[in-house]
């Protein structure tokens, strides 16, 4: 499980280790209650975060690069600045076009992160 610096309501993002989770992907678990997860995650020009679903609720805001996402068989490419929403159980995943970080907000949290 990851640990925060010394506060909880406090989080210094290079006090936190990246965690490599795929080829050309390492995300940072920056904060979290029972609720609400705020994740950052870097993609590699190239990198795929695959196919996938799950019954979390995902706000995902593009803090860099350029993406292809995919949600529900509809495809966008965004840059900087936009944003995506998923439902739950929502079918999803993204190719980076342009090495870039994606900050990704889940309700309740991704249990399956805290491994």
């Amino acid at each position: 499980m990851q640990s925060f610096g010394t506060s909880k309501e406090f989080i210094k993002g290079d006090e936190i280790e990246w965690e490599v989770v795929g080829e050309g992907i390492k995300r940072k678990i920056l904060a979290y209650d029972d609720r609400v997860m705020l994740v950052n995650v870097h993609f590699e020009k190239g990198g795929i975060g695959t196919l996938h679903e799950h019954y979390h609720t995902q706000v995902t805001y593009v803090s860099s690069g350029k993406f292809d996402v995919t949600i529900n068989g509809v495809t966008q490419t965004l840059k900087e600045g936009d944003s995506f929403y998923i439902p739950p159980h929502a079918i999803h995943g993204v190719v980076c076009l342009e090495t870039g970080l994606l900050t990704d907000v889940f309700s309740p949290i991704r249990e399956d992160f805290m491994k």
